[in-house]
């Protein structure tokens, strides 16, 4: 029997998921919520499920086994607690949470219970990265520059930083978790915004900013960057981390059109295309929840948490200035 699931949200990103679940062999919708009961409809009508305008009755209602959270990062922890401990599985996008009380509670909601919960890190799902750690496995990494320039959907959330988080929570923790992932953990950051109007114009006070750049000192002694564009629409996307080690130089291509590995590892060279990490991470979402194997989630809450974690540290450095150092 297919696995029951329901999705929370029914913006940007869950237009994302949706087709993925539809695609699953292993995965059928019957229930979608949104606060604007039209968004849910959209998505609930054409499948012949109910729709909900909010996700607590959706919860005792229907007899789900997995749940989409696709909410602003605002709104995840309620649904998702409430799922756990109903011994729902969750997928929640990322971030794990806005603040980190609230990704707390839910790294301790997934402890406690027997279901399966993975944050979608869509880049940890990459059979890339598994191809870099390899790589880079014996030689300590140096350096990794992290560009992420482009146009955004203007989401109102996104817009708002108590919501969202702005360009740092959005775009750069997938760079912050990719970076982490290849290099380990960070222990001090540093930020810069730029006042240059790119994608936005006529700012008023508390806009998020066009142009960042976020510095990341990891405790192995390597250093990283994030840079961020939001650039005006029709302007290209272009996603990418160079990843300079001991005797390695490796080049990533992080889409939209293709997610690529290339360069040299002690005198090897790589030179691979992967398909879209998106639909892998949602295999291996239903794969951990038939097999009961933990070990093999892409990214769990508290992997996530320490991505948050540096993420507000980044925030901070933005607002105060200066090194913002990382407790352990």
């Amino acid at each position: 029997m297919p696995l029951k699931a329901g999705i929370i949200g029914g913006g940007w990103i869950a237009q994302r998921h949706v087709p993925a679940i539809d695609a699953a062999n292993d995965l059928e919708l019957v229930a979608a919520c949104d606060a604007d009961l039209s968004r849910a409809q959209a998505i609930a009508g054409p499948r012949g499920v109910r729709a909900y305008d909010e996700w607590d009755p959706m919860l005792d209602r229907e007899r789900l086994d997995v749940l989409w959270v696709c909410t602003p990062p605002l709104f995840h922890r309620e649904p998702t607690v409430a799922a756990l401990g109903k011994g729902i599985h969750v997928y929640l996008e990322k971030p794990i949470a806005r603040a980190r009380a609230d990704a707390e509670a839910i790294v301790l909601a997934a402890a406690e219970s027997d279901a399966v919960c993975m944050v979608g890190y869509q880049w940890h799902a990459s059979e890339l990265l598994d191809d870099v750690r390899e790589a880079v496995a014996d030689r300590p990494v140096g350096m990794l520059i992290g560009r992420n320039y482009g146009p955004v959907a203007a989401r109102p959330w996104f817009l708002d930083r108590t919501q969202g988080g702005g360009q740092i929570l959005e775009r750069g923790s997938h760079h912050i978790d990719l970076q982490r992932a290849i290099a380990g953990e960070v222990v001090a950051v540093r930020a810069f915004s730029g006042s240059t109007e790119l994608a936005q114009h006529d700012r008023g006070e508390g806009a998020i900013e066009d142009v960042l750049a976020l510095g990341l000192h990891f405790a192995s002694g390597a250093l990283g960057s994030v840079n961020m564009a939001w650039t005006a629409v029709g302007q290209p996307e272009l996603y990418s981390v160079d990843v300079i080690a001991e005797d390695a130089s490796i080049w990533l291509e992080l889409g939209p059109e293709r997610f690529r590995a290339r360069g040299v590892a002690a005198g090897a060279r790589l030179d691979a295309e992967y398909g879209d990490p998106f639909d892998r991470s949602v295999s291996r979402f239903v794969e951990v929840i038939r097999s009961g194997d933990r070990s093999r989630v892409f990214c769990t809450p508290e992997d996530a948490l320490r991505t948050l974690t540096v993420a507000i540290a980044c925030e901070r450095a933005l607002s105060v200035g200066g090194t913002i150092l990382i407790d352990g």
